[in-house]
């Protein structure tokens, strides 16, 4: 994927050079090129992803929410989950997950029912439309993802599997040494 920003500028890049290495001069400059490489490539899919469900009125997360139903559905495990649930598969707070489910409900795409086996808490299952909706755009999004992906070849793409996990790791080990 070629690109062009402000970032390709020689002088303009040498200038953001020093400017972060004012905050800490031992930095290596390369670290900060993979920072900005890789924080456009993620933000770039993830404003793909929300393209290609804008045309149904859903934000990207919302289709998220509504994506993990859907597996939960087809896939045999319960047919519906929990808010906590899905708060914990999208890694976002439960009050966030309160929002998207009840703009979804109010949609008519989900709806809540009471758990049988507790009756204080309720589960959440899609409707038909909610069914049909994903289905519906499942497809599409997963061929524009698919089409970006291929410009790597298979060991490409396991190369930068395995150095995004063990980046990832990385990342895991940091945020608990800073107690996040």
């Amino acid at each position: 994927m070629t690109h062009k920003n402000w970032l390709q500028d020689k002088e303009k890049r040498q200038k953001w050079m020093q400017f972060m290495q004012s905050f800490h001069p031992d930095i290596d400059p390369q670290t900060i090129r993979l920072m900005d490489e890789l924080g456009f490539v993620s933000r770039s899919l993830y404003h793909m992803g929300e393209q290609s469900v804008d045309e149904a009125g859903l934000s990207f997360a919302q289709y998220r929410v509504l994506m993990h139903l859907f597996f939960a559905d087809q896939m045999g495990d319960r047919g519906e989950l929990n808010p906590s649930e899905i708060s914990e598969r999208q890694g976002v707070s439960r009050n966030t997950m309160s929002t998207f489910i009840r703009s979804l409900e109010e949609a008519g795409l989900i709806e809540r029912r009471l758990d049988p086996n507790d009756r204080r808490r309720f589960n959440i299952r899609l409707t038909e439309n909610g069914r049909f909706l994903v289905s519906q755009h499942t497809r599409n999004h997963l061929e524009t993802i698919d089409h970006c992906f291929h410009t790597l070849n298979a060991d490409e793409q396991q190369t930068l599997f395995n150095l995004l996990q063990k980046l990832g790791a990385q990342v895991m080990a940091v945020k608990r040494e800073i107690g996040d």
